[in-house]
């Protein structure tokens, strides 16, 4: 059995998983992240401006490293408050490759900031915006020999241009954060045939409940636990469970557990165990750095997954960077 095919074969497998190739499989369409809780204007629009200052953070992700054709996502976040903090304004540009697919695009977000305590804050927030949705079906053979014989169901490129819009709610103080969103609400169509001229695949609605707090041990270290509930409509719920601990406000380390998707209790079962490194540089550059180590069917041959994170914060010509900030 060639290379190629086999390389066909992994295109194939995760199309079929992401509900391109049948009608009747759901999972999770959504970029997924481990540094989830450094990345939150990816995943709810509330949260822009919710750090006062100009914000800007760039993510890369290599997911399953060593296996050719597996994701690939990298984004760019910037933020910042308005209006004395009572808004907040945003941009998400992301591009995102698996197999034959390969999307780009970009979100504009606005948050409005109710206070609700001395130190607590209410963001309701919008994003809209579009993503290109391109998937290459007839570079895919499926003959075992590698030859040139294509899949019917194949033969057509996907091109699409894709406006959709989201929301979410976003309640902080200097020590807890709670999230709902769901980023897009629109369900666009991702490709448009089979044999009976019904549509095989669309997006699905994503829902995310995600919260966190920070707890003092002793003067020096922190213990900030958090956690991600995912939904994805038609699949059973995900989780992520992370704990952090900081030393003198300076450096982070920490480790999540990330479960398969599940419908109840006795179908529990861990994806991944993640190592994490965040490292304040200087009072406006972070550092973060994630291992993921497979857990599931896919460790003997997708063992690891790399993620890396910087964040760059302005003082807008306050007297001082607002650091460290938790959430």
């Amino acid at each position: 059995m060639s290379n190629q095919f086999l390389t066909n074969r992994w295109a194939v497998a995760l199309l079929l998983i992401l509900g391109i190739g049948s009608g009747q499989v759901r999972a999770q369409q959504d970029k997924m992240f481990s540094q989830y809780m450094f990345n939150m204007m990816a995943l709810n629009p509330a949260y822009a401006g919710s750090r006062d200052v100009l914000s800007m953070s760039a993510l890369y992700r290599n997911q399953w490293t060593g296996v050719e054709g597996a994701p690939q996502t990298a984004t760019f976040t910037v933020d910042m408050p308005l209006n004395q903090e009572r808004v907040g304004i945003g941009l998400q540009l992301y591009g995102d490759k698996y197999g034959p697919v390969q999307e780009a695009g970009g979100f504009a977000s606005y948050a409005f900031r109710i206070k609700v305590g001395e130190r607590s804050t209410l963001a309701l927030g919008l994003q809209a915006g579009a993503a290109s949705y391109n998937v290459n079906l007839a570079d895919i053979k499926t003959a075992p020999d590698g030859s040139s014989q294509i899949d019917p169901a194949f033969a057509t490129n996907i091109s699409k241009i894709l406006p959709n819009f989201g929301t979410g709610i976003y309640l902080s103080n200097d020590r807890t954060y709670l999230s709902i969103s769901v980023p897009r609400l629109i369900k666009n169509k991702l490709n448009e045939y089979n044999s009976a001229g019904g549509v095989l695949s669309v997006q699905r609605r994503h829902a995310y409940l995600a919260a966190g707090f920070v707890v003092g041990i002793s003067p020096s270290v922190k213990m900030k636990p958090s956690m991600l509930v995912k939904y994805a409509e038609g699949a059973p719920l995900g989780f992520d469970g992370n704990v952090n601990f900081w030393f003198a406000d300076r450096v982070a380390i920490g480790v999540s557990v990330r479960r398969n998707q599940f419908t109840d209790w006795s179908q529990i079962g861990t994806d991944a165990l993640i190592g994490l490194l965040e490292v304040q540089l200087t009072d406006q550059f972070r550092f973060s750095y994630a291992y993921d180590r497979t857990m599931n069917n896919l460790k003997d041959i997708a063992p690891s997954s790399h993620e890396i994170m910087l964040r760059y914060e302005f003082g807008f010509g306050k007297n001082r960077i607002l650091t460290p900030r938790y959430f």
